[in-house]
């Protein structure tokens, strides 16, 4: 689980395809803290660390992975020095400053437009149809594995505002119009939705 508060910008250094796809991203936590087997979001994306040395840890992508997320940038899955917001895994007794995330990505948000409001900026997203309905204002939604709060909801599309902070500690000061981001619902959203299912 994470909250969708991101504490470090990683920037993938190797990538090798040999039946899943592998790739070696770098960052600044400190590694000796950080166990084989431990799940670090990348982009929202809940990945295992499967080798780890100073400053860097390796990961595999599953074929799954790769449909559902923006890993693939035309032709090319995670060309090396693409930057990624990271989180580690939320322990017991850490603050929950933004909202539960699974770390497993419902499919991807084109970003419609990017218009700086006063010292924030606004992003207007188009989501997948089939996961609109989730989506509602004043609710949660990830995007890139950043916890952020709908302002408003017109059919597909959707409204996010983005402060300086954010800007500044994330990959969010580099997102443009036309780019793909990845989107998680909000778990609540999503329960509650198949819990209508059963009612109706």
């Amino acid at each position: 689980m994470f909250t969708g508060i991101i504490t470090d910008i990683g920037e993938v250094s190797k990538v090798e395809m040999r039946g899943d796809l592998h790739a070696r991203i770098s960052t600044r936590y400190d590694m000796a803290s950080v166990d084989l087997g431990a799940s670090i979001a990348c982009n929202g994306i809940c990945l295992t660390v499967v080798d780890k040395g100073a400053g860097w840890f390796d990961v595999d992508i599953s074929a799954e992975s790769i449909t559902k997320t923006n890993i693939m940038q035309g032709n090319v899955a995670w060309p090396v020095g693409t930057r990624l917001n990271l989180e580690r895994a939320l322990k017991l007794g850490d603050e929950l400053g933004g909202h539960i995330v699974s770390g497993h990505v419902d499919g991807v948000a084109k970003v419609v437009s990017v218009l700086d409001e006063g010292e924030s900026t606004r992003f207007v997203f188009e989501s997948p149809a089939a996961l609109a309905r989730f989506i509602a204002p004043k609710g949660s939604v990830t995007l890139n594995g950043t916890s952020l709060t709908v302002n408003d909801v017109e059919g597909c599309q959707f409204g996010v505002n983005i402060i300086p902070h954010t800007k500044a500690h994330t990959t969010w000061g580099v997102v443009k119009a036309g780019d793909v981001v990845n989107l998680e619902i909000d778990t609540l959203a999503r329960y509650v939705a198949r819990l209508a299912e059963f009612e109706a």
